[in-house]
């Protein structure tokens, strides 16, 4: 009889346990897109002193709970602020990324208004003014193994992470 209620007990103190285990880490560690808590990440970018004008970010992941998923933003008269789920401004997961930069003569998101809302690149405008495009920034910067930009997310809402370009 004795075993029998040490038995009993351990195992409905093993399923509870368990349960609030999966209480925790679902209630906790994610949001409604299925992601880990990320966080808000901002911060400017500028090259030779000035700020870029218009642009792209990538925070492209190498280590910890962000491995295999890269955080992005708009770069607008030098600020930006990161997204992981595409969508606002949602930031970064925690963890060591290579940084990357594209900027351009050519606001893509305009280009994409002024066609309504379709960018083709077999269109022979859309090429011309692809070509024509100048480089706001040397073009190191648009490969994670080239660029040399590091960064790290750490656990912690509001980090500023500014980016000064040298040559």
């Amino acid at each position: 009889m004795t075993f029998l209620f040490k038995s009993r007990f351990a195992s409905i103190l093993t399923s509870s346990l368990s349960a609030l285990t999966m209480v925790l880490v679902v209630g906790c560690s994610t949001d409604n897109s299925g992601l880990a808590r990320r966080y808000s990440v901002s911060g400017t970018v500028k090259y030779k002193g000035e700020p870029v004008k218009q642009g792209s970010i990538v925070f492209e992941p190498t280590s910890g709970l962000a491995a295999g998923r890269h955080a992005q933003g708009t770069i607008e008269n030098g600020a930006y602020s990161l997204s992981t789920s595409g969508e606002g401004t949602d930031g970064a997961l925690p963890g060591d990324y290579k940084v990357v930069i594209i900027a351009t003569s050519v606001d893509m998101r305009d280009l994409a208004k002024k066609t309504g809302g379709l960018v083709h690149q077999g269109d022979a405008d859309f090429g011309k003014i692809v070509k024509e495009a100048k480089d706001l920034v040397p073009k190191k910067y648009t490969r994670s193994d080239t660029s040399g930009l590091t960064a790290k997310v750490e656990e912690k809402n509001g980090q500023v992470i500014n980016l000064d370009l040298p040559d």
